[in-house]
């Protein structure tokens, strides 16, 4: 949880842009939109390798 301590003489719009500021450096939304969804460490080495593959498929291509 994050939180703000609005200064003496400070605008509440001030410390929300600074709450803000710090909720995206935490990158909390990332963290939590990224466990939404498991993917099992085999099938994520599956989509890496299969990635490898089209990348020298169209390197091929261009030298050709």
């Amino acid at each position: 949880m994050l939180i703000i301590n609005v200064k003496d003489n400070e605008s509440i719009e001030r410390a929300l842009k600074r709450y803000r500021r710090k909720h995206r450096n935490t990158q909390l939304m990332k963290e939590l939109r990224r466990r939404e969804r498991f993917v099992k460490p085999s099938m994520k080495r599956r989509k890496e390798l299969l990635k490898a593959i089209y990348r020298e498929q169209k390197a091929q291509e261009m030298d050709s």
